[in-house]
């Protein structure tokens, strides 16, 4: 989509005006062939997706490899183990996080084959969209065994957990809604806009991309309300969401990699690094991981003195 000549006179000021901010951040970067995209953190490495596998990173390099027909989706790390949804076979591979090898598969389904969704951890299981008519697994990592199957709006593939629910987005509905563990029911609704996809639960709000207008919402997980909305660019399509360190962190596809915004003033402070198309982010006290799958490329970010002792 090409952008008119006002928009980008006005990403340009906003870039301007947050450019010495995203001079404090020192790019690591990776080359990692294949696919690299989804990313989920464990201590001080992360795993990401890629063809055929998913893969352990440290800012050493790669650690290790694990082979799946096709991983998609966010993972979760939880109970020992790297949950990863496996979009061909619908199902869930468990992977020991020690040695890298798969322990289990688990038939669950997989709501949304072509790999745009979430698994997460949260309230002792593990929770997988499992079919686009609108149903939620929940996986118990002591027997590895489907225990509930919570009802959603259809065209539900986005989750997160935080603030003791369960939260879940229907792109096609356009709703985010909120599911009490206790009972596997949905307890709250609230209205969303254009093409909402990825979502993160904490400092202070569920946070949720809405791709198509270039926005992220902010709800309040007590009250459902949509208390405000940060215009961030033309689009958001397709990019991650993560908290984390007093802001929320949002990968993004144009003008910048990703971009840091401060909830308590719900602004933009920080955009850093060259456009570089879709990909994954992931927060760590240390640094920030990204991904840019179109590059073949890994980043670790962090500020100078932190990589300076790397």
């Amino acid at each position: 989509m090409k952008k008119t000549v006002a928009a980008a006179l006005a990403s340009a000021a906003i870039l301007s005006s947050v450019s010495a901010s995203a001079s404090e951040l020192v790019e690591q970067e990776f080359s990692v062939p294949g696919f690299a995209d989804f990313l989920a953190i464990d201590g001080d490495t992360v795993w990401t997706t890629n063809d055929g596998r998913v893969e352990q990173w440290s800012t050493e390099g790669k650690l290790a490899a694990t082979p799946m027909p096709r991983p998609c989706g966010t993972m979760a790390v939880g109970y020992g183990s790297l949950w990863v949804a496996n979009c061909p076979d619908a199902n869930l591979y468990r992977i020991d996080l020690d040695t890298a090898e798969v322990q289990t598969i688990i038939e669950t389904g997989i709501a949304n084959p072509k790999g745009e969704t979430n698994v997460v951890e949260g309230a002792g299981s593990i929770w997988v969209p499992s079919a686009a008519t609108g149903q939620i697994a929940r996986i118990d990592p002591a027997s590895n065994t489907v225990i509930a199957s919570v009802t959603v709006d259809p065209g539900t593939f986005y989750l997160a957990y935080g603030f003791d629910a369960l939260w879940a987005v229907s792109s096609d509905g356009q709703t985010l809604q909120k599911i009490d563990p206790a009972t596997n029911e949905v307890v709250g609704k609230v209205s969303l806009g254009k093409q909402p996809g990825f979502l993160a639960a904490g400092e202070g709000g569920v946070w949720v991309q809405e791709q198509g207008d270039g926005t992220v919402a902010r709800v309040d997980p007590e009250t459902m309300e949509l208390v405000g909305r940060i215009k961030v660019g033309e689009n958001l399509i397709y990019g991650d969401i993560d908290v984390g360190g007093g802001a929320v962190w949002l990968r993004t596809t144009d003008d910048q990699t990703f971009a840091k915004i401060d909830p308590a003033t719900m602004q933009v402070v920080t955009r850093a690094g060259a456009a570089a198309g879709s990909g994954a982010l992931r927060y760590t006290d240390a640094g920030i991981w990204t991904s840019a799958h179109d590059n073949q490329t890994l980043s670790w970010w962090s500020e100078p003195a932190a990589a300076a002792e790397e």
